[in-house]
């Protein structure tokens, strides 16, 4: 039986991490702005690119193993919530991001776009860490291999961020038009909104 409760969960999580401000989405916002809407949607497309390969990674790596030795999930959760929390803590001492207006984008073609894209993503072990840790714990159907399920949810992670970051791309202007004042208490909003969905998401691994 598909636990939806479970994928209306992972959903809303994955939007809020996408929604949050970081490299990736910053860089994404100023390239379009500054190039216009193409720019930005080349490097989309390589972040979900390298997105789709830990996907891949995690799904015919960790997957498999805990396919093999189910035992381990338990542990694996707890893992992946201390995983989390340390993020959580890591964000709250970098502080709030910086105004959009301290970003700096130069004009690159459209494969070079999609490969500093791609390469921002699958290079990252931050990413894969990330996946292997917060997948787990929204594993929706008990009958289905673990891997099946972990690329049904790299379908659904890398569908919403797209849309998430597409719609960043077309607003980006209206938010860089705002002034400095109101880019501080955004930035500063999300900042804590992201801190608190680590730890929210970190206590829903704990639960049965």
């Amino acid at each position: 039986m598909i636990e939806f409760q479970l994928l209306i969960s992972f959903s809303i999580a994955v939007f809020f991490l996408a929604i949050s401000p970081g490299p990736d989405n910053i860089f994404v916002a100023f390239q379009s702005l500054r190039f216009g809407f193409k720019s930005g949607f080349y490097v989309i497309m390589g972040l979900m690119s390298g997105c789709l390969v830990h996907t891949i990674l995690g799904a015919f790596g960790a997957a498999v193993f805990l396919n093999r030795f189910p035992f381990l999930l338990i542990g694996i959760k707890i893992l992946g919530a201390i995983y989390l929390v340390y993020l959580a803590y890591n964000i709250y001492k970098q502080g709030p991001s910086k105004a959009l207006s301290s970003v700096q984008v130069v004009y690159k073609k459209p494969i070079d776009l999609y490969q500093q894209g791609f390469v921002m993503s699958v290079l990252n072990p931050k990413v894969g860490m990330f996946f292997i840790a917060f997948f787990p714990g929204f594993l929706f159907i008990p009958s289905l291999p673990f891997w099946t399920q972990f690329l049904a949810l790299g379908g659904v992670f890398i569908l919403i961020s797209t849309i998430v970051f597409t719609s960043i791309a077309l607003l980006s202007s209206v938010l860089l038009n705002t002034a400095s004042k109101s880019q501080a208490v955004f930035f500063n909003a999300l900042h804590w909104l992201q801190i608190v969905l680590f730890i929210g998401i970190a206590i829903f691994l704990f639960l049965p």
